[in-house]
């Protein structure tokens, strides 16, 4: 995709609201580290009496995913999710627009040498990640560490979709629309590495139901499909919020040995189980907001309450 371009419509008066937003987001971006964490958590605080539909949406999550935990315990998770939650907002800021010096001071980098042989033997390398709060940070923090591209869903909002991506392609070295199967698929055989995320709920057509946190998933296909079409690695990454706040560690894992197989459910299912796995040591950084159980197999009960029109 080309770069993204400034537009006289972006100042239409449609937009000004969030033009504002995104300049007081931007001041306050301005501030130390430790004090935007620390109002990302007051933030969170407020989001969790406020948006009462993400609130209900988290809570059912974890209820169908840790159901070993007592009411108490969910709901103490429940509050450092929303409180991790409220630093993304902060955290994408830092992503997109602080210096790269000063927000390489906030990354501890492991296993790099993953992504290194692969790019030495000229593999195409499928950079799996998840779908923890951290996100923004992830990405941002390891495209400036390894040459990448991102797997990307243009925003509805023509101006915040110009943001984001202008704040995203900073960091990587470009980005392809997620149908862009074409594009995906040119770049792993020409021996690139593409960011990209297969664990939220895309529907039925393009998935199938594989346990996760012991719950039947709508469970992506592509990651097998790409990585066998693109002649690719899949190599998984996550981040991690550093409990001492003094930053994030980014960690590149060993890549999936034998994949992908010839079943797609056993390679769904094996990605699920790391997925799981890796979700388990930090859950109160996962995106729990997200209705990752909506679509069901056919004759199941829908898990969450209807949304109010």
């Amino acid at each position: 995709m080309d770069r993204p371009r400034f537009r006289a419509y972006y100042l239409h008066p449609r937009f000004w609201l969030l033009w504002l937003g995104l300049g007081l987001l931007w001041l306050v971006s301005l501030l130390p580290y430790a004090v935007l964490m620390r109002l990302g958590r007051w933030l969170g605080a407020l989001m969790m009496r406020l948006a009462r539909s993400r609130r209900q949406i988290a809570a059912r999550n974890l209820e169908l995913c840790f159901p070993e935990l007592s009411a108490a315990e969910r709901l103490q998770l429940l509050r450092e999710n929303f409180a991790s939650t409220g630093m993304t907002f902060f955290e994408m800021a830092i992503s997109w627009w602080w210096p790269q010096k000063r927000l390489l001071e906030l990354g501890q980098f492991d296993g790099l040498e993953h992504l290194q042989q692969a790019q030495a033997e000229g593999q195409g390398v499928i950079l799996m990640a998840l779908h923890f709060t951290t996100l923004e940070m992830g990405g941002g923090l390891l495209g400036l560490r390894q040459g990448m591209y991102g797997m990307y869903r243009p925003h509805k909002n023509p101006l915040f979709d110009f943001v984001q991506r202008r704040g995203r392609e900073q960091r990587l070295l470009g980005v392809v629309e997620r149908d862009d199967v074409r594009g995906m698929l040119k770049l792993l055989r020409a021996g690139a590495v593409v960011w990209y995320a297969p664990d939220q709920d895309y529907g039925a057509q393009r998935s199938i139901f594989v346990p996760l946190f012991g719950v039947p998933a709508a469970t992506v296909t592509a990651t097998s499909k790409f990585a066998r079409l693109g002649r690719a690695r899949v190599i998984p990454f996550t981040q991690v919020r550093l409990a001492d706040g003094s930053g994030y560690k980014v960690t590149v894992h060993p890549p999936l040995a034998d994949f992908p197989s010839d079943s797609e459910e056993a390679d769904g299912l094996r990605i699920n189980q790391w997925i799981e796995a890796a979700i388990r040591q930090h859950p109160e950084q996962y995106l729990w907001a997200h209705r990752r159980f909506k679509t069901r197999p056919p004759g199941e009960a829908k898990l969450y309450k209807k949304r109010r029109a």
